[in-house]
């Protein structure tokens, strides 16, 4: 897999988690990087491979955690301009 393509991956997972406060799913990923949902979904697991603290929910293909955030409620609540939307590992 393109190293550039995993770059852009981990780069649009964080930004659409600032963005939503959620994770993109793959298929929303595949919208973001102009590739197939099966592409998009095997970049993103080879992003997480390759980052620091990122992992999916077992046995499947949902972000569970993108350092520096989290796909689930946790007890770090981050808020940001008084907006809170996200969660912290």
């Amino acid at each position: 897999m393109q190293e550039l393509m995993v770059q852009r991956a981990y780069t649009a997972v964080i930004e659409h988690f600032v963005k939503t406060g959620r994770a993109p799913h793959y298929t929303e990923l595949a919208r973001t990087l102009g590739v197939s949902c099966e592409e998009a979904r095997q970049v993103q697991h080879k992003a997480a491979e390759s980052s620091l603290a990122c992992w999916f929910v077992q046995n499947t293909d949902y972000v569970e955690s993108w350092a520096p955030f989290s796909n689930v409620p946790t007890h770090h609540l981050v808020t940001i301009g008084g907006e809170q939307k996200w969660y912290a590992q």
